[in-house]
């Protein structure tokens, strides 16, 4: 589409399979993609929200969609495939229509993260980066979720699944598996992971309020200043 040829010399290397050129990027998509870039001063900054929409539409990083991109943005395909390959969240391979991670740095691994990640591998039949033969299941070792007062933790289409044991995670992938209402701990509740990536697009599904946005563990801080009169000092106060 933008009339650069993209060719990678290191096809081992983890970065994007140039050999799987289907895609179902149309005009509507390409259209999305001009909308985001004109969102931003410097078109370019919309880079990385045209790639989660790639990624929405493909199930990845595709090469059309790395010609897509180049072509909206005026800038070269390596340039493009620079910042995919950069960012773990951009996949390489085609995701699942669920996308597993399991935390199992620090503190998550200390309380069983390790343990999480080697239940839900077993259970899938599948390492971590790797789907699922009939496409149900990504997973993924997440390096640090930001949410250690709920460790061990695990994500769904990026929406936390809080304080999880191998029978609650066990029971998580059965019940996504079978296609059951399956709601984040602190969010929405879970729809696909290609849903989730046009929301991280730019384009909101109306759900952002659905779902308490923080729990007991986070706000346990705030709960003992309030209880006590704690408040932190005004700027006037401090010299």
């Amino acid at each position: 589409m933008s009339g650069h040829e993209f060719q990678s010399f290191f096809p081992d290397s983890g970065e994007v399979d140039m050999t799987d050129t289907s895609t179902s990027i149309d005009e509507a998509t390409m259209a999305e993609l001009r909308d985001l870039a004109g969102r931003y001063p410097q078109a370019r900054s919309a880079l990385l929200p045209m790639l989660h929409l790639v990624q929405s539409v493909d199930g990845r990083i595709s090469p059309a969609g790395i010609e897509a991109c180049a072509e909206v943005l005026g800038i070269s395909t390596a340039q493009v495939s620079g910042v995919a390959t950069f960012y773990t969240m951009y996949r390489r391979r085609p995701g699942g229509k669920h996308h597993v991670g399991v935390c199992t740095t620090a503190l998550c691994a200390v309380m069983g993260g390790d343990t999480l990640l080697e239940k839900v591998s077993a259970k899938l039949g599948i390492e971590p980066d790797e789907t699922t033969a009939d496409g149900t299941f990504s997973l993924e070792r997440i390096e640090c979720n930001a949410a250690c007062d709920f460790a061990p933790v695990m994500m769904v289409n990026w929406e936390f699944m809080d304080n999880m044991t191998p029978a609650t995670a066990d029971k998580l992938i059965d019940d996504l598996a079978a296609g059951r209402d399956v709601s984040s701990t602190r969010g929405a509740k879970i729809t696909s992971w290609r849903e989730a990536e046009r929301v991280l697009a730019g384009f909101p599904d109306g759900r952002a309020d659905e779902g308490p946005s923080a729990g007991e563990a986070s706000l346990l801080g705030k709960s003992i200043a309030d209880a006590n009169g704690w408040a932190a000092p005004k700027p006037e106060d401090v010299k």
